[in-house]
């Protein structure tokens, strides 16, 4: 028994998993593709990684706010953040720090 994968009738096998895999037509452009991917794979896993810190710091400022007193959330920080972010990254950078903020808070 094979476990050959089949190909479109005039393509090779690896014309058809560039396609397939890439969207690229050539193997050189489907190198470079997933190549790219990987290194984009590694930084989101550090994206991630370090939202998750940013989650467990807020955490603790939250628990020292509310532990001698204060209020569980400082809107004039969330501000200098969200203005950090768009001036950093444009509109959409807003949108990625009301997300972060979103997460940080957590219960509310």
């Amino acid at each position: 028994m094979s476990t050959k994968t089949p190909t479109a009738p005039g393509t090779t096998p690896t014309a058809a998993g560039t396609a397939a895999d890439t969207g690229a037509r050539t193997p050189e452009a489907a190198g470079i593709i997933t190549d790219a991917r990987q290194r984009i794979d590694d930084l989101d896993g550090r994206i991630i990684g370090l939202v998750q810190e940013r989650m467990a710091v807020s955490a603790v400022i939250q628990r020292e706010r509310l532990t001698s007193g204060g209020r569980r959330v400082n809107l004039s920080r969330e501000m200098e953040i969200l203005a950090h972010y768009r001036d950093q990254l444009g509109k959409p950078g807003t949108a990625l720090a009301m997300t972060l903020l979103e997460l940080s808070r957590g219960q509310i």
